[in-house]
């Protein structure tokens, strides 16, 4: 490849990367990060985040890290929602894992899941949410965890 060419690609890789980073991905993610790997029943992992486009759904899932070593297919989560209008409580099984396999995506000894809150987008209102997550197992603390948090992401037609 002579000197040109390469200077041409390089400034193609330059112009391509510019013009992506000015475009929004639309999406919010937070998570918290067990140091010791486990859980606690008293660690609340707490997100907020702020809608202002209320022309498009969005899809929430809650996104969890463990390791190999856990030893259940599922977790149970009991979920404080506090939206601009209203506040709830769900407390919830995540499945994680079928009878052969974990179900979320992995990366040696490590399983990574999003899993949905709901199956249909939403339409949220304009304001601000706080979501408050608590593992409710009954193996206190939860060993294997690693990370728990929130994934908001709008869906595109």
């Amino acid at each position: 490849m002579c000197c040109s060419m390469k200077w041409s690609f390089v400034l193609l890789v330059i112009c391509t990367i510019g013009f992506n980073s000015c475009t929004t991905l639309d999406v919010y993610e937070k998570h918290h990060f067990f140091s010791t790997h486990q859980w606690d029943s008293r660690d609340t992992v707490s997100v907020q985040f702020e809608i202002t486009d209320t022309t498009q759904p969005y899809r929430i899932s809650l996104v969890l890290r463990h390791e190999n070593a856990y030893a259940y297919k599922n977790i149970w989560i009991e979920t404080n929602f506090n939206t601009p209008d209203s506040s709830y409580q769900v407390v919830r099984e995540f499945v994680l894992a079928d009878n052969l396999r974990w179900l979320g995506n992995r990366v040696d000894d490590i399983a990574e899941h999003r899993i949905r809150y709901n199956e249909q987008p939403l339409y949220l209102k304009k304001g601000v949410y706080k979501f408050r997550l608590k593992q409710v197992m009954r193996e206190d603390p939860l060993r294997y965890i690693m990370m728990a948090g929130i994934r908001v992401e709008k869906v595109q037609p």
